[in-house]
């Protein structure tokens, strides 16, 4: 299964994210290109390699009217403007108020939506973008006490944030993967400073944007993880821990604007996560004096209690007489009732136990248009192999209705 997975190890922010999905892509150019070309040099995308503790990785910039996003005095804390964007400014109504003496526009949610719903990207890129700046607006309108309408954003600072949150969803959407998985988030320590004064790391818009996620603090003073990156990351990831076992073939860093005793960046490793084995439960038995009939209401009844395969095998038996092998898979939590099943049905007087492992490929079915009615199609992918097949019974339907063999019914569809 193409799996995504996301080292946190130094938290997550909207630009790392981004610089780091890009170094996985076979073509970043061409990433960035369309993505400039979307934002229409309302924010105009760059990328540079640079070292964190002799990691290379790239570092992502966002220029929004000649001014380059996140390059602040070197005291300022690593991806501190994020946290201003995303945070100080996503003001209510009194501090809208106040900064208009400083001559800032604010843009509201619905402004935001409809930006992001302007961009000539791919539907489901708009999709998820609007869903990352719901659950940022959702976090900071619970925060502030009030409507998720009421909330506001700083205009430079949400270009760069809505910069990287449409970045990230458009190379997610490039790069495929079946499954994102990260690990617990490193937040950082101690406090950050805002309009609003002092606050502890994790910021409060970022922590309630990480509940219910796994995180941890540490020896690093300053904030690590954004509300950007946490909203990211609670949308895109559906398990947080440690690495599966995967066959890795791409690895990105995305590094961040302050330097560290600890390698600033973010890791993004793609691959192939070998799927764990699925133990079950094979139950054999041989037989010579049942009826065709009595063997395939026996296969029946041991379907209806749930047993995953049944078939029969042709074998030789004692005396010369032919006879068959009842095999009956189920999982280990099926077997007694799977085995009075089979000694309720069968004639056999003994059945055998092997336990097995069973890997197998992850299933979908999708309903698809056709000229001729709905045909449901079953998706199979896995271990680098992906297949389809249209269910046989509505192929039938088709044939029948059209007066088409099945053969003709495939090749026309």
């Amino acid at each position: 299964m193409k799996t995504l997975y996301l080292d946190c190890g130094m938290g997550a922010a909207g630009d790392m994210l981004t610089a780091a999905l890009l170094e996985l892509h076979e073509q970043p150019e061409a990433v960035l290109n369309t993505l400039n070309r979307a934002f229409d040099g309302r924010a105009v995308l760059s990328v540079r390699k640079e070292q964190k503790c002799g990691i290379s990785g790239s570092h992502m910039t966002v220029t929004i009217g000649g001014q380059v996003e996140g390059e602040e005095p070197a005291q300022a804390h690593e991806n501190e403007h994020h946290h201003r964007h995303m945070h100080d400014h996503m003001a209510d109504a009194a501090d809208e108020h106040a900064e208009s003496h400083h001559h800032h526009h604010h843009t509201s949610i619905a402004e935001v939506r409809e930006f992001i719903g302007s961009l000539a990207l791919p539907a489901e890129v708009i999709q998820n973008a609007l869903a990352v700046y719901d659950l940022i607006a959702a976090a900071e309108a619970h925060v502030h006490g009030h409507p998720m309408e009421n909330i506001h954003f700083h205009e430079v600072g949400s270009l760069d944030a809505m910069a990287d949150v449409v970045s990230v969803c458009y190379l997610i959407h490039e790069l495929q993967p079946e499954q994102i998985l990260a690990s617990p988030v490193h937040v950082g320590s101690g406090t950050v400073r805002c309009a609003h004064g002092i606050l502890p790391v994790p910021a409060p818009a970022t922590q309630e944007l990480l509940q219910g996620i796994p995180i941890y603090s540490g020896e690093i003073q300053g904030e690590l993880c954004t509300p950007t990156g946490a909203a990211l990351l609670k949308h895109f990831v559906t398990h947080f821990g440690s690495m599966p076992p995967m066959c890795v073939s791409r690895v990105g860093y995305g590094t961040g604007f302050k330097d560290f005793p600890r390698a600033n960046v973010i890791r993004a490793l793609l691959g192939e996560r070998e799927e764990e084995a699925e133990q079950v439960i094979e139950l054999a038995c041989n037989i010579d004096d049942m009826t065709a009939e009595e063997l395939a209401f026996a296969q029946e009844r041991l379907f209806a209690v749930g047993a995953l395969d049944v078939y029969f095998t042709n074998i030789g038996m004692k005396k010369s007489r032919p006879g068959v092998m009842l095999t009956c898979m189920c999982k280990a939590d099926q077997r007694d009732e799977v085995l009075s099943c089979l000694f309720r049905h069968t004639t056999s007087l003994g059945i055998r136990e092997y336990t097995c492992n069973r890997y197998k490929l992850s299933r979908e079915f999708e309903t698809r248009g056709t000229p001729y009615g709905s045909v449901r199609v079953k998706r199979s992918s896995g271990y680098g192999s992906t297949h389809e097949k249209a269910e046989y019974e509505d192929l039938k339907k088709i044939a029948e209705e059209q007066n088409l063999s099945l053969r003709e019914v495939k090749r026309l569809l």
